[in-house]
């Protein structure tokens, strides 16, 4: 949902203070703040020459409400953009499994990955095609927003697309049935040197299943060194990125949260750990969870970082669904690395700076060492570590 900055700060504000408290935390119920919202509304019917959507006025009126915290991470979300953000967190969703980007030679959708299980392949769907119409409505980059939703969809319904396929020089309709996909968030590959290279993309809950598969496939192939890629990661989940981190440190903590009272929560791990040579990458947006396990394989020195100084978000949110299913994102902690440092708005230093000079930030083509000087360097790293 775009928030516009100016009539948010202009006269919604002065009703947000009195409905917003009323029905999201209900301690503010005084009666001047009821004239002063009844007085705007007249002024507002009485005055305002455009058309009034009342539903988006309360809306914004909520945000405002949360917004007056002025804290970036907390903000509300009507029950549409809840329902959205708690699927996307779960780290699955409903409709064919691809993922498109827009073609910059001509605007149009192409397909870049098809995941696993979806029903895309056997509808004859192939990575290049490009997706011209969706239930016979032209889509391309003026309209991929819309096109992306009414692809989606409930499951086990079908969605009719035609489909560009310009190296066959044709273009085909098909019908693919929706189904629940797991996102795929964790990709791998095996380098030289039996150096195992992972990048996580974001901690959802299918992420750890997707890291311990990917992990076993390179034991298999001889992975004797690993690569673990934040970069570009804005985190997620924590029990998630606890688990992961689990693996890779020995018996300790691995974090902790401090809430605005004092109390204290603590994540630990136990004895069993990877033991492997061990790097991680990280730039400026590797944020939050990221900088979990980054801060705990620093702290413990099972591993190096190499890349650029992380992002420095070293606060928990937690999610509060409201009663008419709408919901609020709320900061309740800090967070610490094991050894009692908060990092947030410092970010974590890596072991070897390096610059970027062209990294590839397309999760489903992997970086290769030729073009990418930061994995380079990670590569360097790992082979020095015993």
């Amino acid at each position: 949902m775009k928030i516009d900055k100016k009539f948010l700060t202009g006269v919604l504000v002065g009703i947000i203070i009195v409905l917003s408290t009323n029905l999201i935390v209900r301690t503010f119920t005084d009666d001047n703040g009821q004239r002063k919202l009844a007085e705007i509304q007249r002024v507002i019917d009485e005055n305002f020459s455009g058309e009034i959507d009342k539903e988006k006025l309360k809306d914004y009126m909520y945000i405002g409400y949360v917004s007056g915290l002025e804290d970036r991470y907390s903000y509300y979300m009507n029950k549409e953009t809840f329902e959205e953000f708690i699927k996307q967190s779960e780290g699955s969703y409903v409709g064919i499994g691809v993922s498109t980007k827009i073609d910059k030679k001509d605007n149009k959708i192409k397909i870049v990955s098809i995941f696993e299980g979806s029903n895309a392949s056997s509808a004859g769907i192939q990575i290049g095609d490009k997706i011209i119409k969706v239930s016979g409505t032209p889509v391309d980059q003026s309209n991929y927003t819309e096109a992306v939703s009414a692809i989606r969809g409930g499951e086990d319904t079908k969605v009719k697309l035609t489909i560009l396929r310009e190296n066959e020089n044709k273009i085909f309709e098909t019908e693919v049935i929706r189904k629940n996909i797991d996102i795929p968030t964790v990709n791998g590959k095996l380098l030289e040197n039996e150096i195992g290279y992972i990048k996580i993309n974001e901690f959802d809950r299918v992420t750890y299943n997707q890291y311990t598969t990917t992990f076993n496939n390179l034991k298999e192939q001889g992975m004797k060194r690993l690569i673990i890629d934040l970069r570009n990661n804005p985190g997620g989940l924590l029990d998630t990125v606890v688990k992961i981190t689990d693996s890779l440190v020995p018996k300790g903590t691995i974090t902790y949260v401090e809430d605005k009272h004092g109390n204290k929560s603590y994540e630990y791990s136990d004895e069993n750990c990877i033991n492997m040579p061990l790097v991680i990458l990280v730039n400026g947006n590797s944020a939050s969870a990221s900088e979990v396990l980054s801060g705990a394989v620093k702290d413990f020195g099972v591993g190096k970082l190499v890349g650029e100084k992380t992002f420095g978000k070293g606060v928990v949110q937690n999610i509060f669904k409201l009663s008419d299913g709408s919901g609020i994102k709320v900061t309740i902690a800090k967070y610490y690395t094991p050894n009692g440092i908060c990092i947030h708005g410092e970010g974590i230093q890596p072991d070897y700076e390096v610059k970027s000079n062209n990294y590839n930030d397309d999760f489903f083509e992997l970086p290769t060492i030729e073009t990418d000087n930061q994995l380079q360097k990670a590569v360097e790293v790992v082979k020095t570590i015993n």
